[in-house]
């Protein structure tokens, strides 16, 4: 990439020596072949065919706990990449939750000199210093999903949180109103302290709540998104409060079947409303067989291959033209979409983001016949 397709201000990129090749010689060839060399190798031209001349893109996701990234993030964004840039290369890794790990993870893509790095940070504060050291290298960042407030990057693409915890909080609000439960108790089962995106999933899902009938018991942030410790902690509400949990907010499909597995150890035979979010696909099952009340459906390969699109203009243009300016950074917020019983195949399956036979197998079957999912 050459320093004219960076943004104003920005740092000049690896590779352009000419400060250093003026001191060595000062010759005026040595100094035009050097500019030659560093223009030349630094990343795609943006060729009218769309696929560049080569690039080199690193793709940073968090944790593997949460089965979209590597069953639909990871390879969805793959695949696009390779469609707008057949010449590019991708250099992927997954920190499973550890910031050290991918900071790490971070720095070895930098050595290898990437051109765009494309990042979903463990942590958002941890991750400052990576787009720190990106920029210093001239690399522009994609905030992929989860935003890392205050730094300097290129483009931010994730779904509108809040809007996430609204629908939650309406449909846990509908499912305990149904089953006479409109002043009931509820835990909640927030996600991850280090994720950005899951205060903005409490606020919107408190911002129904607390507007309610429902009274909040307890609440938990689960570390790292961990469906383990979701089940820990929601057993020990079982154990403490028994028959007066009506209801769990638990903030995605993980901690959802922690929650439904600490009931169902406990020998709880009918479960209170449980939300979710990713539609997960045993989240769906889950649904169809009556033992989580809803999850949010989010169109992760719409997501994906915004951010694979993103990074090939910034190879190639140094600049992102999809979203629109937020607080100074171009930014795409998509819609998420509630799913229940009702609407799975108008959602999920209509999508194509799960076929029938992918959530009706033999252990769903009876279920899936009962729900009309055919």
């Amino acid at each position: 990439m050459t320093s004219g397709n960076l943004p104003p201000g920005a740092p000049r990129p690896r590779g352009t020596t000419l400060g250093s090749a003026a001191r060595a010689g000062g010759a005026r060839i040595a100094t035009l072949a050097l500019i030659a060399l560093a223009l030349s190798g630094c990343g795609p031209s943006s060729a009218d065919d769309g696929s560049g001349d080569g690039g080199r893109v690193a793709f940073l996701l968090p944790e593997s706990k949460t089965t979209r990234y590597e069953a639909v993030d990871h390879p969805v964004f793959e695949e696009r990449l390779t469609e707008v840039c057949p010449s590019c290369d991708l250099i992927y890794s997954n920190a499973d939750g550890d910031a050290s790990k991918q900071q790490q993870q971070a720095e070895s893509a930098l050595t290898q000199d990437i051109d765009v790095l494309v990042l979903d940070a463990v942590d958002s504060s941890a991750a400052r210093s990576i787009v720190v050291a990106a920029n210093a290298r001239g690399v522009p960042v994609i905030a992929y999903d989860r935003e890392i407030a205050d730094a300097d990057i290129a483009y931010y693409v994730s779904f509108n949180g809040e809007s996430v915890g609204e629908l939650q909080g309406v449909a846990l609000v509908d499912g305990m109103t149904s089953n006479g439960d409109a002043n009931g108790d509820i835990i909640m089962i927030n996600g991850s302290p280090t994720d950005p995106n899951a205060q903005d999933f409490k606020d919107g899902a408190h911002s129904v709540i607390d507007k309610s009938n429902l009274k909040v018991i307890a609440e938990y942030d689960s570390p790292d998104w961990s469906p383990d410790k979701a089940q820990e902690w929601a057993a020990g509400q079982v154990v403490q409060h028994g028959d007066r949990i009506a209801g769990v907010y638990a903030a995605n499909d993980g901690t959802a079947g922690g929650a439904i597995a600490a009931f169902k150890a406990a020998g709880v035979h009918t479960l209170p409303p449980v939300t979710g979010q990713d539609g997960e696909l045993a989240a769906i099952q889950r649904i169809i067989a009556g033992d989580q009340y809803m999850t949010v459906y989010k169109a992760i390969p719409t997501q994906a291959k915004a951010a694979a699109d993103a990074a090939f203009e910034l190879l190639t243009d140094g600049a992102v033209s999809a979203g629109q300016d937020v607080h100074g950074v171009r930014t795409t917020l998509l819609d998420p979409v509630s799913v229940t019983k009702d609407n799975i195949m108008d959602t999920v399956v209509a999508d194509g983001f799960y076929t029938v036979d992918q959530i009706c197998t033999p252990e769903y079957a009876s279920a899936c016949a009962d729900a009309g999912i055919e």
